[in-house]
């Protein structure tokens, strides 16, 4: 037996989702027809659309499909079945699988579709970035993505192939938290993020979407789920982007909401890092030189644990040791890509790490490469 509309939701929420199933129907349209009807949805819901529709604030599309479409409530019990029969589940704003930064944003979605287990409250950073980024680049991204979700920060990005990608699985790395933000509906995903939906669920993961079941991907809807991106986010951070790269709307939507936009700068002779080196450069964009860049930004305060037979000795190394151990692991690192992880001056990390040395903390391998032990 189907699930009946008045057994799952509230009037109100009932009436919303309806609404939110009528194609090219936003946000704001949404509010228009809150405040048209005397604040409550249900009461145009309840009755013949023909009645109210000639003074309804809507564009001529929406009305002509409010006009020829099914009744309202009908149209929400079809959205819901459909839910139930692509496992999607529906969050509404304020409720706790609604990102809770995302509530009261300027044009923010009444409701969001998801599929997965959404995490308490946490500190969260968009990270993203281009498509195409030049050779070499993505292991890069998916390794600065695993050290930010080792400190205890959620990885918000848009399950693109490229950046975005990679950040999502450099989270899964870390055992941590990632969200994706999707421009198509849940059940009609490209097979690339297919192929990622199951690894993302299984590890924690969550996929979100504003659009309801059996809308495609256009090339409307994917910088309007930017928004949502960086809404949903304490923090953008832009880690590869050319000078049209749409990872931009992203950190456009978080400078219109007032979240801190980060860039990793680039060689100015990379096209690919053109973007970022621009909104450094025009004061858009704060330089991202390390990890802990992103954790100041969003006020997390990682711990780093104390290693197995430190002692006492632990306590005596400096600020810049233990940070420094902090970003090291088992897999050795060179020089170049430790600094790249630190917020640290060459000279002051090359001290950090003998003391690291001195103090049996760490290994230096021929050629300036370290690991931990």
């Amino acid at each position: 037996m189907a699930r009946t509309l008045s057994y799952i939701l509230s009037a109100d929420q009932g009436a919303t989702l309806a609404f939110w199933s009528v194609p090219g129907l936003g946000p704001k349209t949404l509010e228009a027809l809150r405040a048209f009807a005397g604040g409550s949805l249900e009461t145009l819901v309840s009755r013949p659309v023909r009645e109210w529709l000639a003074e309804a604030p809507v564009s001529a599309p929406v009305r002509g499909r409010l006009a020829a479409g099914e009744p309202l409530p009908v149209l929400a019990e079809r959205t819901l079945e459909r839910c139930a029969a692509g496992g999607m589940e529906v969050a509404f704003s304020g409720q706790p699988a609604y990102p809770e930064r995302l509530v009261g944003t300027p044009d923010a979605p009444p409701l969001l579709f998801y599929k997965g287990q959404v995490g308490p409250p946490r500190r969260r950073v968009a990270l993203v970035g281009s498509r195409h980024p030049e050779q070499g680049f993505l292991p890069f991204a998916r390794d600065f993505a695993r050290q930010v979700a080792e400190g205890g920060v959620g990885v918000v990005s848009g399950a693109a192939m490229g950046v975005d990608r990679a950040c999502h699985w450099g989270a899964l790395d870390a055992g941590g938290e990632t969200w994706a933000f999707l421009g198509s509906a849940l059940d009609e995903l490209d097979p690339p993020q297919a192929r990622l939906l199951p690894h993302l669920l299984e590890r924690g993961g969550v996929f979100f979407s504003e659009l309801p079941p059996g809308v495609r991907a256009s090339r409307s809807t994917f910088p309007r789920r930017n928004r949502l991106i960086a809404g949903a986010s304490d923090a953008v951070v832009v880690l590869r982007a050319g000078r049209e790269s749409g990872a931009l709307y992203t950190a456009v939507a978080g400078e219109a909401l007032g979240r801190p936009v980060l860039a990793l700068p680039g060689d100015v002779r990379n096209a690919a890092a053109e973007g970022c080196n621009g909104w450094i450069r025009a004061g858009r964009a704060r330089a991202c030189l390390s990890v802990k860049d992103v954790w100041d930004f969003v006020g997390a305060r990682p711990v780093v644990a104390v290693p197995p037979g430190a002692g006492e000795g632990w306590e005596g190394l400096s600020a810049e040791a233990q940070g420094t151990y902090g970003v090291l692991d088992r897999v050795p690192r060179t020089f170049e890509e430790v600094l790249a992880a630190v917020r640290l001056s060459p000279a002051a990390l090359t001290s950090a790490l003998v003391e690291l040395e001195l103090s049996g903390l760490l290994i230096q391998h021929p050629g300036r490469v370290f690991e931990r032990i």
